[in-house]
This record gives C-alpha cells, sequence and structure tokens, in this order.
C-alpha cells in the first residue's frame, strides 16, 4: 500500500513556475515508478509526466515537453514535478500516482493522490 500526498500547487500568472511535490508513505517507494496527472475543467484527465524507479527513465506528454520536469529523490519518497513557462491551458488538478513500471506509470496507476490545484491567469 501507498498513500500520496501533493503539495505547491496555487496560482501563478501565465509565464510563471511552479514545483509540485508527492510525498509517499511506506518503505516501499523506490519501487514504484511514478507518475503525474492532470484534469482541467470539463476535461478528460491526462497524463503528463512518468519516472521510473531509480529515475534513470522519464517520459513526457507532448503538451508539456521542454516546460515540465519530473524528478524523484528516493531517500526522502517524494517525486517532484517543476514546471515552467506555465500557460492558462494548464489549469488543473494535479495529482501523482504509482504503478509497477513506466508504462504502467502513464496508463493504469495502482496508487493515486488526491490532488493540488494550479491555476494560471492570463
Amino acid at each position: 500500500q501507498v498513500q500520496l500526498v501533493e503539495s505547491g500547487g496555487g496560482l501563478v500568472q501565465a509565464g510563471g513556475s511552479l514545483r509540485l511535490s508527492c510525498a509517499a508513505s511506506g518503505r516501499t517507494f523506490s519501487s514504484y515508478a511514478m507518475g503525474w496527472f492532470r484534469q482541467g475543467p470539463g476535461k478528460l484527465r491526462e497524463f503528463v509526466a512518468g519516472v521510473s524507479y531509480n529515475g534513470a527513465a522519464t517520459s513526457y506528454a507532448d503538451s508539456v515537453k521542454g516546460r515540465f520536469t519530473i524528478s524523484r529523490a528516493n531517500a526522502k519518497n517524494t517525486v517532484y514535478l517543476q514546471m515552467n513557462s506555465l500557460k492558462p491551458e494548464d489549469t488543473a488538478v494535479y495529482s501523482c500516482a504509482a504503478a509497477v513500471s513506466l508504462v504502467a506509470a502513464q496508463r493504469n496507476p495502482q496508487y493515486w493522490g488526491q490532488g493540488t490545484q494550479v491555476t494560471v491567469s492570463s
């Protein structure tokens, strides 16, 4: 069982930056791939970024490539999402998720956090 708690969301102007954090409970965090997803108003939830269990491999949605960076600190049981050059269309609830592999982290994670709101004003 993995419990996930996100933080770091907020209101930012277009062009600004935010860093989201996701703290995980449990001693098996380092064995899970992790992902970030988002769900904007009136939209379906979509994959944003993923990282393998050891941080060696990452994956990004085309819409955030070059602007967002996912990373993890296994010693701190935490995964991060650095978001730069934010756009109003990035406004969404961002959730982290844990999965058995990077592929699974993009498609069907096992564990989910509650989410944190990110609002980008124009």
